[in-house]
């Protein structure tokens, strides 16, 4: 290629024969080169725009990766697929955010209740508001000290129905977060809630909750993190976008760490898409099933 460029540079000079045959290029490579010119400016040009589609993208979501920039894009009207985005992507030195290890808060109860495993690693639902997965994790601060997140995750959409966030461990910081999910649902009876064998879950008061709100518990094996998956890929994923991806380790205050894990939370259920639900956001991906049942 950049022989070419030499010969359409000096071809005056010396000429296009004398050029190629010194340069050992064929004439006929140089003027279908040559040919191919105007197309090669207008997919530059559009290359260019498209990084520029791309950089907006990544700018209002640092932790969006490849596959989500091409839905967002395929939204915006751009007739595009993954590969030319992740082409893009890598000329441009834009990357998303890529999964860290997280401290797993689990604590056994040597007192465990046997509660059986309705979930068996099928983190899946036929529909809304019928199995649900928790956990817990940790918000690290400057000081030392930590705040503590519980989650109630809708296995149909990923989306994030009900939270607590205490600067404590005790069980109601997991029944304020059932509890939020119950005021979010209106009802949460029928449904079945998986977590891990934590003390909190584990506990007298966690197990009334579930029992006044018509709600059946659901256990994976002891100290296997594959049994709740995707409680765990939740969390990763909200730490991951909040904290590690932006080069922090910690909050400054509990105020911050609060008004972070919010701003990402309302993000993560309207707008943030998810690889699951076809790249739709959890509530367009619930939005869209009610009206597909209300067309039916």
């Amino acid at each position: 290629m950049s022989r070419f460029c030499f010969v359409e540079d000096h071809r005056g000079a010396y000429g296009v024969k004398r050029l190629c045959r010194v340069l050992e290029v064929s004439r006929s490579g140089y003027y279908a080169w040559k040919a191919g010119a105007a197309g090669r400016a207008k997919r530059a040009a559009a290359d260019a725009e498209l990084t520029a589609a791309i950089r907006a993208v990544h700018g209002e979501d640092p932790a969006c990766g490849a596959p989500r920039i091409t839905a967002e894009l395929r939204d915006q009207g751009h007739r595009v697929n993954h590969k030319r985005v992740e082409r893009l992507m890598r000329a441009a030195g834009i990357q998303g955010v890529h999964l860290r290890r997280t401290v797993r808060t689990t604590v056994p109860d040597p007192c465990d209740q046997v509660v059986p495993d309705l979930i068996g690693r099928d983190f899946t639902a036929e529909a809304p508001n019928r199995r649900y997965v928790g956990d817990i994790t940790y918000l690290p601060l400057d000081s030392g000290r930590f705040l503590y997140l519980a989650t109630v995750v809708d296995l149909y959409s990923r989306r994030l129905v009900g939270w607590s966030v205490a600067d404590h461990m005790r069980a109601e910081l997991v029944t304020d977060a059932l509890e939020a999910a119950r005021r979010e649902r209106g009802c949460l009876r029928g449904a079945v809630f998986h977590s891990d064998h934590g003390a909190q879950y584990t506990s007298a008061a966690f197990a009334a909750a579930c029992e006044k709100a018509g709600v059946a518990r659901s256990m994976g094996a002891v100290g296997s993190s594959a049994d709740n998956a995707a409680a765990e890929a939740f969390n990763a994923t909200l730490k991951r976008e909040t904290l590690h991806g932006r080069g922090l380790r910690r909050w400054a205050s509990p105020r911050a760490a609060r008004l972070a894990v919010f701003s990402w939370i309302a993000r993560y259920n309207t707008r943030r898409r998810h690889s699951a639900n076809g790249h739709l956001s959890p509530l367009v991906y619930e939005q869209r099933t009610v009206s597909l049942e209300l067309a039916a």
